[in-house]
């Protein structure tokens, strides 16, 4: 058994705020103990001209205010990424607003970005010893007319602090945030941000990512690859939370008003991110979230398009030695099938 099937009962008696708030807390002061683990060296790959130990990242939302990226690369994880941060700081949605699915290995949260603001974030960041890859995720406060303008300083207060950034247009629980994912406010969107990175003029230009929606139809994923494409974009990540697929929930908490991730999500954000791979010929690296509990799920996201993976929700049931276990039955897998790295085998199920 592992540390975390001792303490898990203890957690689940708790509120899964409270919950969490506690395993930040244990991390932030080394009461976790580090994973002793070696990866093995096929999972090495390199994306961005940013080399990665394995392709298992920590998805945003786990570590809003950049309190405990370092903490969480010691627990296996090939990146951690932060966020969301948005340019002030805000409490979120009313609580409750997170909800364990028990029976369907689900989490239903409605937070709606609560972080401590970019100021705080900042702080953190430039305080780190920046060893291993970390992410910055930003998006835009609640109640701004201008939401585009909010990504705009978010960007020029986290260039140079983080290895590739985020832009969150695609969580349901801030009211018009998914409006940005719309031909045209995205191409407005991309353009303003791509012009602040290049008029930042840094030594090493960071990749620009977009992270996108499980719920879009056919002619919006079209509209969003063509912008991606136009203004280069660097990638996508694909998925955020959705606000579909509760007809096979059983749980009391199915109904709740919030978006939807763990393993119902698997299936919806795994053919987005087929989808997004033939639409942008395989030319944009995607990063496949959604649903992810072991190594051949990940695999399969993989082989989908994906060049690396994210998880989150799993940690809630199954602890953060589901790194490790992912990470090596990825390995087998890749092994098995024949392929020399990660790079051979994405999209090879879609291709």
């Amino acid at each position: 058994m592992s540390l975390y099937d001792f303490v898990k009962p203890f957690f689940f008696a708790l509120s899964p705020e409270k919950a969490h708030s506690i395993a930040l807390f244990a991390l932030k002061y080394h009461l976790v103990p580090a994973e002793d683990y070696r990866n093995d060296p096929i999972l090495e790959t390199s994306v961005w001209d940013i080399s990665f130990p394995n392709p298992v990242g920590l998805a945003a939302g786990f570590d809003k205010n950049a309190e405990v990226p370092d903490a969480m690369l010691a627990q296996g994880f090939g990146f951690v990424e932060m966020g969301t941060v948005t340019p002030k700081a805000q409490q979120g949605n009313p609580k409750p607003r997170i909800f364990r699915l028990k029976e369907d290995g689900a989490i239903i949260n409605r937070l709606g970005f609560n972080n401590r603001g970019l100021d705080d974030y900042v702080t953190r960041l430039k305080a780190r010893q920046k060893n291993g890859v970390v992410g910055a995720n930003f998006g835009a406060n609640k109640d701004v007319l201008d939401p585009a303008a909010d990504y705009e300083v978010g960007l020029k207060a986290l260039l140079g602090l983080a290895d590739y950034f985020t832009v969150n247009i695609s969580s349901p629980n801030t009211p018009g945030l998914r409006k940005l994912q719309g031909k045209e406010a995205l191409d407005d969107l991309i353009a303003r941000l791509m012009l602040i990175r290049k008029k930042a003029k840094l030594q090493k230009t960071p990749p620009i990512l977009v992270k996108i929606a499980p719920d879009l139809k056919g002619e919006e994923k079209e509209d969003i690859a063509e912008i991606i494409l136009k203004h280069k974009v660097d990638g996508l990540i694909v998925s955020n939370t959705t606000i579909s697929g509760r007809d096979s929930l059983v749980s009391q908490y199915s109904a709740e008003p919030g978006g939807l991730s763990g393993k119902p999500l698997l299936k919806i954000s795994g053919q987005v991110l087929s989808d997004m791979y033939r639409l942008t010929g395989g030319s944009v690296p995607l990063i496949g979230v959604g649903g992810i509990t072991n190594g051949q799920e990940a695999y399969d996201k993989i082989q989908k398009g994906a060049s690396l993976v994210q998880l989150y929700s799993a940690l809630v049931y199954h602890g953060p030695g589901l790194v490790r276990r992912i990470n090596d039955e990825l390995a087998e897998l890749l092994k098995k099938d024949g392929f020399k790295s990660v790079k051979q085998a994405v999209g090879t199920a879609v291709r």
